[in-house]
């Protein structure tokens, strides 16, 4: 077992989300940053699937009941066990009655605990990821929540897994939308041509941009259509929105472009303030 002594600024249990019930309104949710998880999971030996504490800016003291080996990665914080500095990207060692205290993270957003054998909490709809836009799954962690952990006989194959620093302005692939023919030609240069600052109105739905207005040839909504993650929707306002991994299955404002796959992490590593750099892809 695992004692949530404090979760930090925000703290929810996901995995890799839920997918395939889109048509039943359902988000697919999970990691925002599902490289980092899966990455967190294999090394403590878990399957990449096993769910996780994703950690929004740190701030985290977990108590552990038994000992148990932890891993942490994604944004960058300090980590200590009974005043002892760790490293993060490595299997640790956590004696019975440890605590892990977590600090703020240097870069990024959202940093991933991973305990061996998983966080056992039961599945809803097949995944134990806290969708905070549905309310699936279990609630956002609290002082006092007690986690169950889970049971796994994979070994423990790897002792470091060294990676690239979060980019402090990133270069973003876009794909073209599937109503760009709503905005003008304009439109496009003007996402590309100048950085787009990450808001404070930015959380696991989406993160809201600000920066030159997006010019659209065609006022109004559109009926409500289905959305996927990385869809850059556009509202009157003309201010980008990237959907992430809570967003609506269906929206009615024009999406413009939509982020390439491998980019999302980045993104949902951006904190406020960060400016991203678009480029469109052929």
């Amino acid at each position: 077992m695992m004692e949530v002594v404090s979760p930090g600024a925000y703290a929810t249990i996901q995995d890799l989300g839920r997918p395939g019930y889109a048509h039943l309104g359902v988000p697919r949710s999970g990691a925002a940053d599902s490289r980092s998880a899966a990455l967190a999971n294999r090394l403590v030996g878990n399957p990449e699937s096993a769910a996780t504490v994703e950690l929004t800016f740190g701030g985290a003291v977990f108590r552990f009941a038994a000992g148990a080996w932890v891993a942490l990665t994604g944004a960058p914080c300090p980590a200590r066990i009974r005043g002892r500095f760790i490293g993060m990207y490595a299997p640790q060692w956590i004696p019975e009655g440890g605590e892990l205290q977590i600090g703020l993270p240097s870069s990024g957003l959202r940093t991933y605990l991973a305990v061996r054998g998983g966080i056992d909490v039961p599945p809803v709809l097949g995944s134990r990821s806290t969708d905070t836009l549905s309310g699936l799954g279990p609630p956002p962690l609290t002082p006092g929540t007690i986690l169950p952990l889970g049971i796994t006989n994979d070994p423990i194959t790897t002792d470091y897994a060294p990676t690239h620093p979060i980019p402090q302005e990133p270069r973003i692939g876009v794909i073209r939308g599937p109503r760009d023919d709503w905005f003008t030609p304009q439109a496009l240069i003007d996402l590309c041509a100048a950085p787009y600052e990450v808001t404070q109105d930015t959380n696991r739905v989406g993160a809201r941009l600000s920066g030159h207005p997006l010019t659209r040839r065609h006022p109004g909504e559109l009926p409500s259509e289905g959305m996927a993650t990385g869809s850059i929707q556009v509202p009157p306002s003309g201010q980008p929105i990237i959907f992430l991994a809570d967003h609506p299955p269906t929206g009615g404002y024009p999406v413009i472009g939509v982020i390439r796959s491998p980019d999302l992490p980045t993104v949902a590593q951006s904190r406020p303030g960060t400016h991203l750099h678009f480029h469109l892809l052929p």
